[in-house]
Formats: structure tokens, sequence, C-alpha cells
């Protein structure tokens, strides 16, 4: 790993720890240097802000990983993975939720669910005649509805167990994307 990975991942780990206790509006530079013992200037030659890193961390640490779950078959072990990541980082993601950094958690939410909704639709058009800006309409959709739930998820306190969220999730579009590109497939035939 080198240095500067290093670096980013020191600073990851104490905007973490400083955001377990505190707002991150209330996180300046300076708290965050002294809690990880390096200067102002390696801060800045790292990120232009705290957002900065905060969507580095997002990147980083759930968007990579879930590159092996964009298939019809593993989407709901994908989805499972990201409820997991949000309940190992409760005070972060809950921290980043309620504050000014809030696109940071929407924009990493809507990316992994994107990702692996339209791996899904991608993989169950298959040779089907489906344009792509309907493919990106239907997992756009999709995407929306999820990310919504998890952010009431989260709101709710994260009462619910994430495997019955998954299993009504799944029972509920079971079908229906396979339906609704059959749809776009007929459109699309008729239009010629």
């Amino acid at each position: 790993m080198s240095a500067s990975h290093l670096t980013k991942t020191a600073l990851a780990h104490s905007l973490k720890h400083l955001m377990e206790h505190t707002p991150l509006n209330k996180i300046t530079v300076k708290h965050l240097v002294e809690d990880c013992g390096v200067n102002r200037q390696t801060f800045y030659y790292h990120f232009q802000d705290i957002y900065a890193l905060l969507g580095w961390i997002y990147e980083t640490e759930a968007v990579n990983s879930l590159a092996g779950y964009r298939s019809y078959d593993t989407w709901t072990e994908g989805f499972h993975k990201i409820f997991c990541y949000i309940e190992n980082n409760k005070s972060f993601c809950c921290n980043t939720l309620e504050s000014l950094g809030r696109a940071h958690l929407d924009g990493y939410l809507y990316q992994v669910t994107h990702d692996l909704i339209m791996g899904v639709i991608n993989e169950l058009a298959g040779g089907a005649k489906v344009r792509s800006e309907d493919k990106e309409f239907v997992a756009n959709f999709y995407t929306l509805a999820f990310t919504g739930l998890i952010i009431q998820w989260m709101r709710n306190d994260m009462k619910e167990p994430p495997d019955q969220i998954i299993t009504k999730l799944s029972e509920l579009i079971e079908g229906n994307v396979i339906r609704a590109l059959h749809k776009y497939e007929l459109k699309y035939e008729h239009l010629k």
C-alpha cells in the first residue's frame, strides 16, 4: 500500500472516529489533523476539504467492494452488503445523513444501487432490443426506490432487519423488471 493511500486511510479513520461523537458540520480540518497526527498541509495535499475526504471514504470502502454483485443471482447479496456497511458504520452514515455531507451519502447509495440494478437489467435484457435510454429509465426508477427505502430505514433507526427488507424487495420486483423490458422491446419494435 502506498504512503499516500496510508495517509488517506489514516485521515478517513480519524474522520470516522470524530463523527462518532461530533456532527460533521462541527468538525474542522484542525480537529481532523490533530486527531490523526498530521499537519494541515498533509491533509490539503490529499483532499480539497472534509467533504472530499467523506466522498473518498464512501468510494473506497463501499462502492469498490460491490463490483461482483451485479447479476440477477447476486443482487440481493450486494444489497445486503450495502445494509451491512451502513450498520457497521452507523454513526458515520447517520451523521452524514443529517449533515451538509448528505449529498455524499446520497451519491454513494445511488451509485452502488444503480450499478447493481443496471447489471441485473443488462443481464435480463440479454439479446432483447431495448433502447439504452429505456434501460436507464428502469434502472433509475428502481435505484431511486431502493435508495429511498434505505434512507427511510436509517431514519427509523435501522429497526427492521435488512434480510426482511431484501426479501420484500425481491418479492416486489421479481418478474417486474423482465416485464418492463419486454414492454419497452415491444414498443421499440412498433416504432420501426
